[in-house]
């Protein structure tokens, strides 16, 4: 792994790479970010996740966003949170930084007392859903038609219930 690559918090500078990042990876199956829509959290970084007590981190490399992940609690009551964002550049997909960015998510949860993980993930992203049975989500069968985004689209519901120290 690059030495000069470390994960830090997003700032509203990150903004433009991460929405470049993000339509990089839909363009790879034909689609782009959709800011009236499905991806107008990413407008207001600091009010969608920080402001509702959740964390946006990015993976810099020299000065360049390569990666993002983004955690965000949903009920603490039920001590529920979940992920969104995970994206990585084609390039650096198989080094260990995926598992990084997604560790990262895992340890925030943890240390915030949360105690299980809900998310839903884009239906053609096969490669992520391998990638989050290897840390043990489940996709339990419910999928939803979105309507939000340049192009109609669905997705799975993962969750995974965290280990009780």
């Amino acid at each position: 792994m690059n030495n000069e690559m470390f994960l830090r918090p997003a700032n509203v500078s990150d903004q433009p790479a991460i929405i470049q990042l993000i339509d990089s990876v839909y363009q790879e199956y034909g689609d782009r970010v959709w800011l009236e829509g499905a991806e107008s959290d990413l407008l207001d970084i600091q009010q969608n996740y920080f402001d509702k007590g959740g964390a946006f981190v990015v993976l810099d490399d020299a000065g360049c966003v390569k990666g993002c992940h983004a955690a965000l609690p949903v009920d603490r009551g039920s001590k529920v949170c979940t992920f969104r964002r995970l994206y990585l550049h084609a390039s650096l997909r198989g080094s260990g930084w995926g598992e990084r960015l997604m560790q990262w998510a895992i340890d925030w949860a943890v240390e915030r007392g949360f105690q299980r993980i809900e998310f839903w993930s884009d239906t053609r992203f096969q490669r992520a859903h391998q990638f989050f049975t290897r840390f043990g989500f489940v996709k339990d069968g419910r999928v939803r038609e979105m309507h939000d985004g340049a192009v109609p689209y669905s997705e799975y519901f993962f969750q995974k219930v965290l280990d009780q120290v």
